[in-house]
């Protein structure tokens, strides 16, 4: 449109100075309608950079939107461009906690206009949805959320929920205005320094139940490995003790004699001992260690 505007002008121009002019008398309108033609190709190409969105624009009323790219569209059109990457909103908050306390808490928002519902972002909030919109829903979703949580839940593992939580509650409603909600980045949560030291003691108390129950349970454990082994010893016992019969020990005994009967050692045989068995004697020589004086 301006490109229209500014070749009439310009046309008009030189109109007025064919007049002067008596030279270029003849050729006014061809040099007027060859420099408005001029004007009107360029006013229809436009052109959309990587990253944005065209929106056409007729005498205010809102159109359509175009990709990046090269595009020939009506030459009174307008084009507004819109921001379609990954942008980030970074809040510095003081919000408080279920018990009143206050906290001071770093997080960003990754966000994103979503391409095919720029129209309709420009016609109800413009270019500067970024402030209109997405700064002061973020900032109503993180204190709606920590205030339903206790301080030690934002400086511990429940930090991810809490994240969590601030993602379910602000991407619904920025989806309805057509803007998409990507991660939210739970940066830094500073804390009272009685509130950190109460939390880290507690924390500690902690770990050292745990580190306790793990040893009695092992206690209990290897008493339990000691039973057992103890039970199997008596069972071994018994059994052996039921089979240790009179007639078996003597006959383990005549086993006995036979063998040191028949070896080349020096022995007396008494025999009529006692139980019935034959009672050996050593005469040989004495081979244990002597003292000396």
């Amino acid at each position: 449109m301006t490109l229209i505007l500014l070749g009439i002008f310009i046309v008009v121009g030189i109109l007025a100075l064919a007049q002067k002019y008596p030279q270029i008398q003849n050729y006014r309108w061809l040099l007027a309608a060859a420099l408005l033609l001029v004007f009107v190709l360029a006013a229809m190409v436009k052109i959309v950079p990587p990253g944005r969105v065209g929106v056409l624009i007729l005498f205010g009323k809102v159109h359509d939107c175009i990709p990046a790219g090269l595009h020939f569209v009506n030459p009174l059109l307008f084009m507004e461009l819109m921001n379609v990457r990954t942008q980030e909103i970074f809040e510095h908050a003081e919000a408080p906690s279920k018990e009143g306390l206050n906290m001071v808490i770093e997080v960003s928002c990754l966000f994103h206009l979503i391409p095919a519902e720029a129209p309709r972002v420009f016609s109800l909030i413009g270019p500067n949805y970024e402030q209109v919109v997405v700064k002061p829903q973020f900032r109503a979703a993180i204190r709606g959320i920590t205030v339903k949580h206790e301080a030690k839940d934002l400086y511990t593992s429940s930090r991810e929920l809490i994240a969590s939580e601030i993602f379910a509650g602000l991407a619904d409603d920025l989806q309805k205005r057509g803007i998409e909600v990507e991660k939210i980045l739970l940066r830094r949560v500073q804390l009272p320094t009685a509130i950190v030291e109460a939390i880290n003691a507690k924390l500690a108390a902690d770990q050292e139940a745990q580190r306790m129950r793990f040893i009695l349970d092992k206690e209990k454990q290897e008493a339990e490995r000691k039973r057992i082994e103890a039970q199997g010893i008596q069972d071994f016992q018994r059994i052996v003790a039921q089979g240790l019969t009179d007639q078996l020990l003597r006959w383990k005994g005549i086993e006995a004699t036979r063998a040191l009967a028949e070896s080349a050692n020096s022995k007396i045989v008494i025999v009529g001992g006692r139980d019935g068995l034959p009672l050996i004697l050593n005469t040989g020589p004495d081979i244990s260690p002597q003292k000396k004086d």
